[in-house]
């Protein structure tokens, strides 16, 4: 198969989708590895690491996706590239569609086959490409939220680890999975007193063993919701329906409950969001306030640490890319569940349900986009 990796152009994105340890492993199968000319430069990565690997280097975006059956990415599409998708070209990366009708449907015009990075399932309910960029997103959670809290970015001025003789600081995480507890551990580290709330009482029993001394289990509801965003200095919205829009647990209204200065971070961004008054920003102006609240919405929050998301990335979508690239993508979903369950859209039919329900659109069977 031929593998196309073109550079990042979403703003601030350094991240590559594979490394040259990548590249090597699917040249040495026989595969043909084409990245686009300092693809891999924001990360670290030069021409001729890639070369090195047996990689071949092309001058143009244009060449890399003309040239390639499958397009390793990080980030979705954006309007520049979706002239360059073609039909029946397999794309695999994130493409949190719920989020963006606009990619959903210059996606289904593409005739494209997208495999999105955040919808691979495994058994135990697990999502293994989603899981290190998540484990990043919820470390750098507490690192920017730490940041904004001082006062000359407009923050409560507020150290989270405090010192002897004053209180630390007060960190909320919604959502317990891998996002919420990386939050979580971060904000604990730093010495901060941490609440961390979910519906499931099954992880709230996990996290409760595992966590330190000075973080809170509590039952996610609104009410309690309503209680605690008054009392904590830094919010952190850390929920996840994998391939369907977040829901909103904190709304408008509730800003005026909070004091001046709070820091809201919502890692969902990418599935819109789950605070009412999100809108995604980039690491060029990451945060914006409303009504004294700082709000960082950073939709690419792991861009800015490219080498270590980089490198976590390839080594959980390698695996994978293989099996692609040595059965090709209709024999690989078929065989693998882990893989259908990623596709979501397939020659302009839309195959994973989550994506219908978010703007109303016909839902169809694999196999019956497989065969039309």
């Amino acid at each position: 198969m031929i593998i196309g990796v073109p550079k990042e152009i979403k703003t601030n994105e350094n991240r590559v989708a594979l490394t040259p340890a990548g590249a090597l492993e699917l040249t040495k199968r026989g595969h043909t590895v084409f990245v686009e000319s300092t693809a891999g430069v924001g990360s670290g990565f030069e021409d001729e690491d890639y070369i090195e690997a047996g990689a071949k280097i092309l001058a143009t975006a244009d060449e890399t996706w003309a040239n390639a059956e499958m397009i390793m990415k990080v980030k979705e599409p954006i309007a520049e590239e979706y002239g360059r998708c073609r039909p029946d070209q397999l794309i695999f990366t994130y493409f949190h569609f719920a989020s963006s009708e606009e990619l959903t449907h210059a996606m289904i015009k593409s005739g494209s086959v997208c495999l999105a990075y955040e919808t691979v399932e495994t058994k135990d309910r697990q999502l293994p490409l989603l899981i290190p960029m998540s484990e990043v997103a919820g470390r750098m959670a507490i690192q920017e939220g730490a940041k904004y809290l001082e006062k000359p970015v407009k923050g409560r001025g507020v150290l989270l680890g405090g010192v002897p003789g004053v209180e630390p600081g007060k960190v909320l995480v919604l959502g317990g999975g891998i996002v919420g507890t990386q939050a979580a551990k971060m904000a604990a580290g730093l010495g901060a007193q941490v609440t961390l709330l979910d519906v499931s009482l099954t992880r709230l029993r996990q996290l409760s063993d595992i966590m330190p001394a000075n973080v809170t289990t509590l039952f996610s509801n609104e009410y309690t919701i309503r209680r605690l965003i008054q009392t904590h200095d830094l919010i952190v919205g850390a929920v996840l329906i994998p391939g369907a829009k977040a829901p909103k647990l904190i709304t408008r209204d509730m800003l005026a409950l909070m004091r001046p200065g709070t820091v809201l971070v919502d890692v969902a961004v990418d599935q819109g969001g789950c605070f009412e008054t999100t809108r995604p920003t980039t690491h060029d102006h990451p945060i914006y306030i409303i009504e004294d609240v700082v709000h960082y919405c950073v939709a690419n929050m792991p861009g800015a640490v490219p080498f270590t998301s980089t490198v976590a990335l390839t080594n959980a979508t390698l695996p994978y890319a293989l099996q692609l690239a040595n059965k090709g993508w209709e024999k690989a979903c078929l065989e693998n569940q882990e893989l259908k369950l990623g596709l979501n859209i397939v020659k302009g039919k839309v195959v994973y349900q989550g994506v219908a329900e978010a703007f109303n659109l016909p839902f169809h069977r694999l196999e019956e986009a497989i065969a039309e």
